[in-house]
């Protein structure tokens, strides 16, 4: 729409057009309102009656909520209104009619149950704080490439549709692929460490994957956005201090870029990126510190996987983002490479919020023979992988990664209930639609 003007840049004495939905229509008699809302904003536009067009308020007044309108008039300074400025209207065209019944208020004056909200995702993204939380997950994505470029990472896109799974098991969307076959990728891993034998050395990817665990909590989904890096000659202590910069930097960025978002949300006054370096402690430690707490019924021992309760309990305990590293090696993927002076602990590490898990990660196996037997100890046929396992004879450097859960970061930093709100259009078990 040329010569159109977005809501915030509409300055006193200005002519302008500016188009978007009508948020609201108050009738005062003599004289009248329209609030139009546009991605910037808001703006009044009055109707006088004694003094107008009779069409053109008739217009103004009759428009239903929700339509697509476009206004051409004078802006005027108005310490009355709430953004301190009205337009004067010369003109409104009705662009799109809504219906008078909504199945949602975008207003936000009425709430919505979250699956109404969803089945109605384009009307919910029209109340302002909802949209605020998609501008702050944009904001998080683009730093955290930023970071990703300041450390010298490639980004590249590896295969969704593969012939077998990251780490089989039955956690994998099967599809038939030209008579043959397939699966939704459960995680780039395999493909990004490849890439790091490369010429590239250095990646990382930010995009969909995909696991079909029968879950039905507040955090997991069955597509999610994976925030994934790889280095070669990078151990799983560099790989830790990366990760800590990108996710502070994804806080800085967010904090730097998104004031106007965060005062929508409530979270102005309460922000700020982490300070400092992240605590580090092993899983023995952890469960030590979980034990302590008393808030399970059972104590942890050594080999067990943490609970959720447990986790909670920990990051109250611990109260910031840290790390939990020297996993045992049992309970940590094929490819996580053990210490060297210990093959009972392994170079796995998570990185934590005080609410739950968000990232995994470690120093993978670059020698041949030591990946393969990992293979066999996990129940994996290593024939099935040779893809990804004869590269490693070619001269594979030593190398560590990890993955970041996209919508994880979101809801943690935002404090969302629920990580179904930090997607547009959700995958769940009941969930397909729109």
């Amino acid at each position: 729409m040329q010569n159109r003007t977005y809501t915030a840049d509409a300055d006193p004495g200005d002519s302008v057009t500016v188009a978007g939905w009508v948020h609201e229509v108050r009738d005062l008699g003599g004289i009248a309102f329209l609030i139009l809302r546009d991605k910037s904003g808001k703006i009044q536009i009055k109707l006088e009656k004694d003094e107008m067009d009779e069409d053109l308020v008739e217009t103004g007044l009759d428009v239903a909520r929700e339509s697509v309108i476009a206004v051409a008039g004078e802006v005027k300074e108005e310490p009355r209104a709430p953004t301190d400025v009205e337009i004067v209207p010369e003109s409104i065209d009705v662009m799109a009619e809504a219906d008078t019944q909504l199945p949602l208020d975008p207003s936000g004056k009425v709430d919505a149950e979250l699956s109404t909200r969803l089945d109605n995702r384009t009307l919910d993204l029209r109340k302002e704080e909802v949209k605020a939380v998609f501008e702050i997950r944009a904001e998080i994505l683009r730093s955290a490439r930023d970071a990703f470029r300041e450390l010298g990472a490639t980004e590249i896109n590896t295969p969704k549709i593969v012939a077998t799974g990251t780490e089989g098991g039955t956690e994998l969307f099967p599809i038939t692929y030209f008579g043959k076959e397939a699966f939704m990728n459960q995680s780039p891993q395999l493909f990004k460490q490849l890439m790091v034998g490369s010429g590239l050395e250095r990646v990382f990817e930010v995009g969909p994957i995909f696991r079909a665990e029968e879950h039905n909590t507040p955090r997991h989904l069955n597509e999610a956005t994976s925030i994934d890096f790889e280095s070669a000659f990078f151990d799983h202590t560099e790989a830790m201090d990366a990760c800590e910069h990108v996710v502070k930097s994804a806080y800085e960025g967010v904090a730097e870029n998104c004031e106007r978002e965060l005062e929508l949300l409530g979270l102005a006054d309460e922000f700020e990126a982490p300070d400092g370096e992240f605590p580090r402690l092993t899983y023995e430690e952890a469960i030590e510190r979980i034990n302590a707490t008393g808030e399970l019924d059972e104590q942890l021992v050594w080999g067990d996987d943490l609970p959720t309760e447990g986790e909670r309990a920990l990051g109250d305990d611990v109260g910031e983002h840290y790390f939990i590293t020297d996993w045992p090696s049992e309970i940590k993927p094929f490819y996580i490479k053990d210490h060297d002076d210990d093959e009972q602990l392994s170079t796995g590490f998570d990185m934590m919020h005080p609410r739950m898990e968000l990232v995994s990660g470690g120093q993978r196996e670059h020698r041949y023979d030591h990946l393969v037997e990992g293979f066999e100890q996990q129940g994996l046929d290593p024939d099935q992988f040779e893809y990804y396992t004869k590269m490693f004879k070619y001269g594979m450097p030593p190398h560590a990664g990890w993955a970041i859960g996209g919508e994880r970061l979101v809801m943690t930093m935002l404090g969302l209930d629920n990580i179904r709100e930090a997607v547009l259009f959700p995958r769940d078990r009941q969930r397909l639609s729109p």
